[in-house]
């Protein structure tokens, strides 16, 4: 049962991950409405294993760096106020939401054709350089990777494993979705996702900010008591 756990948050933290329209779901859906289902998964896996190369990252660090109370403040008090804005960030996206991407025949440029590798290292550049993943893992990763509580080495494989397959799961969800809607999937598509992000967030935001108050809260009253 505990081992599930650990799998399903680091699925639902890949997911919440996933779910902010950034760089790497904007060039997915776009690539996969343009191009079809193949060249728009070749990159989103690339993207998951950059995401995976971030999330292992923090999950080193934050062990060791959480055995300090004043660190263990900063990434609740840090990862709770960025989690909020991005659950008001994804609200105000899904109740004013941007253009959805360019489709073959309505102005998108029609790049030439890459290979499954060549969409791969694009998907792992993507996702390594990605300005809302680097935000997300110095800050709300720590956070929510902490909560876990995946200190040992089995428990950081089976977390990690549940955090890879959470996005590639949605890569394979974003992509069938895309390349069987086309042209009538685009707005839509950008809508839902902006919905269900805005919820997920909000769950984490609640999550983070309960754990941290008992955790650094009640646990310190009942020991100075």
């Amino acid at each position: 049962m505990h081992a599930f756990s650990m799998m399903s948050d680091g699925f639902f933290l890949s997911l919440s991950l996933c779910l902010d329209i950034g760089l790497v779901n904007v060039a997915m859906i776009s690539l996969t409405l343009s191009h079809g289902f193949k060249p728009g998964f070749w990159l989103g896996l690339g993207s998951c294993v950059g995401d995976l190369i971030y999330a292992a990252l923090a999950l080193a660090g934050m062990a060791a760096l959480l055995q300090f109370e004043s660190v263990r403040w900063v990434v609740w008090i840090g990862g709770a106020a960025i989690l909020l804005f991005l659950t008001w960030k994804m609200a105000r996206e899904a109740l004013f939401p941007a253009a959805a991407p360019a489709v073959a025949g309505e102005g998108a440029t029609n790049a030439p054709h890459q290979s499954a590798w060549q969409g791969f290292l694009r998907g792992v550049l993507l996702a390594v350089s990605s300005p809302s993943a680097i935000l997300w893992f110095a800050a709300v990763g720590g956070a929510l990777i902490a909560k876990a509580g995946a200190t040992s080495p089995k428990t950081a494989l089976i977390f990690l494993g549940g955090f890879f397959l959470g996005g590639l799961c949605w890569t394979i969800f974003i992509c069938g979705l895309g390349s069987h809607g086309r042209k009538r999937a685009g707005a839509g598509l950008l809508r839902a996702c902006h919905v269900v992000s805005a919820l997920l967030f909000a769950y984490f935001s609640y999550s983070v900010i309960v754990n941290g108050y008992q955790d650094l809260i009640v646990q310190a009253t009942h020991v100075a008591s």
